[in-house]
């Protein structure tokens, strides 16, 4: 596996995870491995199964037997947060108050006033708290934010969006309402952030239907009004994997293949139709967009740079998923 230099008389950011999370096994820390100027340095879990893959890719991670161990290492800069959905808000005020810059799975919160603890937590220490919304750092997203700002599909109408894949198991922390599970609270994140950061607007009305099992949501139908434009949008835990989304304007259609899961879903395209005859294919060179998302964020606990996705605009999306529950349950 590639593994970039450090940067010269430069640091290395050294990266801690909480928890042997299997978002954290195939996609974050193999990022953090090849991210520049970033170093896998310690992971928290009891299990040497579960820490096998991990010493697998860097032999020299410490790793610690609890959480607390990991955030009182003097060498850990940052963490990131994999856990279950109902403890990511608990474990990132503690990483902030041990002094650590802080990476949070989504959702971040199962609430959005859960969020406020966590902004005061950020704005007293200084120090950089994010969600992990890799998708808003791939250049499949910003082309398209881009092109809805420079009206290439003229005025935008409407956005039509899907999310699924099929996970029955009702013992998984997805399906399980004590941990925050549901389709809402796993994929349905994503056609709300995903519409929010490329348009920069925030809903209004919102309609839901839900299907629940065990307590949780397996379908969830949305209608939700923006200014200017309204979104549909379909996802479930309970049918074959699919995803699409498609920004309808008043002079033409823009859809991006793979939108979620780029490379692992299939190829990153941005095909933009006006009328019949005139299509335009704009495709992109495979990136790990997790990668990408750890090196934003290093430049902006390191430089002070913009983060894509701050805790403000991760509250607008806890709200918005927060509207649609009240709608659906209503």
């Amino acid at each position: 596996m590639e593994v970039l230099a450090q940067p010269a008389g430069g640091r290395a950011m050294k990266w801690g995870i909480l928890g042997a999370a299997k978002i954290a096994r195939d996609h974050v820390a193999p990022a953090i491995h090849r991210a520049f100027g970033h170093e896998l340095a310690a992971l928290a879990t009891a299990s040497a199964e579960k820490a096998a893959p991990f010493l697998g890719l860097a032999p020299g991670l410490r790793v610690h037997d609890s959480y607390e161990a990991l955030l009182a290492d003097p060498e850990v800069e940052a963490v990131y947060i994999p856990l279950p959905n109902h403890l990511h808000i608990d474990w990132s005020l503690r990483a902030l108050a041990a002094g650590k810059h802080v990476l949070c799975e989504k959702p971040l919160a199962l609430s959005a006033p859960q969020i406020d603890a966590l902004i005061a937590a950020r704005d007293t220490s200084g120090l950089v708290c994010a969600e992990a919304f890799m998708v808003c750092h791939h250049p499949q997203w910003q082309r398209a934010r881009q092109l809805l700002q420079d009206g290439a599909i003229g005025q935008l109408a409407h956005v039509e969006a899907d999310f699924s894949f099929n996970n029955p198991d009702l013992s998984n922390i997805r399906n399980r309402p004590e941990t925050g599970g549901g389709a809402l609270y796993d994929i349905g994140v994503y056609p709300c952030v995903t519409t929010r950061f490329a348009t920069g607007a925030e809903p209004g009305r919102i309609e839901a239907r839900l299907r629940l099992e065990n307590g949780v949501d397996t379908h969830a139908r949305v209608w939700a009004e923006f200014p200017g434009f309204t979104l549909a949008f379909h996802v479930s835990t309970r049918m074959a994997p699919h995803q699409r989304i498609a920004f309808h304007g008043t002079e033409g259609v823009m859809t991006l293949t793979a939108p979620f899961n780029a490379g692992v879903a299939g190829a990153a395209q941005l095909v933009v139709t006006r009328g019949y005859d005139e299509t335009r294919i704009e495709r992109f060179e495979p990136v790990d967009q997790y990668r990408l998302m750890i090196e934003a964020f290093g430049r902006s606990a390191r430089e002070g740079a913009a983060f894509a996705c701050p805790l403000e605009f991760s509250q607008g999306n806890a709200r918005m998923i927060d509207a649609i529950l009240a709608a659906g349950r209503g």
